[in-house]
């Protein structure tokens, strides 16, 4: 993970979500801009004790909102391969494997929603 952050760093941020259970921290997402029609999300993780909740469905909802505020038309993500339970939710929530659209080593799918 510290690899991944070193070699694409997140300091671009235009949202950030923390998701709560029970009162506590749980997860968080974040977004950024690359350009004025196309956020893309980054770091969507949620704690092992909180999965199921739909803690991970409610900060996507949440980027996707904010995404949308500024003029976003489209919420773009990759994710690596060995992440299998991760592709499964964003299939539900509209989202569609598209063509690479950058050259991350991490990333063999990545996936695209028109909002």
């Amino acid at each position: 993970m510290d690899r991944a952050i070193a070699d694409d760093p997140t300091d671009d941020l235009v949202g950030c979500y923390v998701g709560r259970c029970g009162g506590r921290p749980a997860g968080c997402a974040g977004f950024r801009l690359v350009d004025p029609a196309t956020a893309e999300l980054k770091r969507l993780h949620v704690a092992a004790g909180a999965r199921g909740t739909g803690g991970g469905a409610a900060l996507l909802s949440e980027v996707e909102r904010g995404a949308a505020a500024p003029g976003a038309r489209s919420v773009r993500l990759d994710t690596r391969a060995d992440l299998v339970e991760a592709r499964a939710p964003y299939a539900r929530h509209g989202y569609g494997q598209v063509t690479p659209f950058n050259a991350d080593p991490y990333a063999e799918y990545r996936f695209e929603k028109r909002l």
